[in-house]
Formats: structure tokens, sequence, C-alpha cells
């Protein structure tokens, strides 16, 4: 599975549980929160000022493993 920037932070989570270390080594302890589970990726990373290419090559990295 490819991550992309317009699939959920619940998606990502859902098919690649293991990516919730990326999530929170970024310091996004709000993946827990429903709201942030509907939200896209590129959303998250915007909210926390976060580069979504930067944040995407970190999750596709975790979520081959």
């Amino acid at each position: 599975m490819v991550i992309t920037k317009e699939m959920t932070v619940g998606e990502v989570l859902a098919r690649s549980p293991q990516t919730v270390q990326v999530f929170l080594s970024y310091g996004m302890d709000c993946v827990y929160c429903p709201a942030a589970q509907r939200e896209s990726i590129e959303e998250v990373a915007e909210a926390h000022g976060i580069d979504v290419e930067e944040l995407l090559s970190q999750l596709n990295r975790f979520a081959l493993h």
C-alpha cells in the first residue's frame, strides 16, 4: 500500500497500525482523536506545521514493515 496525502489518518492506521509511531514522533498525539481519524494526511500535516512530503516519506517507509 502506498500512503497518499489524500488518505485519512484513520485509513492509514487501519491498514498499517505500525505507522502510529511516525505520527507520534512528529508530536501528533491527536491521532487518537476521533476528528483526526477523518482528516487527511495533508490536513493534519498542515495543522501541525509539518512538511507533508516528509511525513509521507516516513509513513510509507514504516508501512512497508
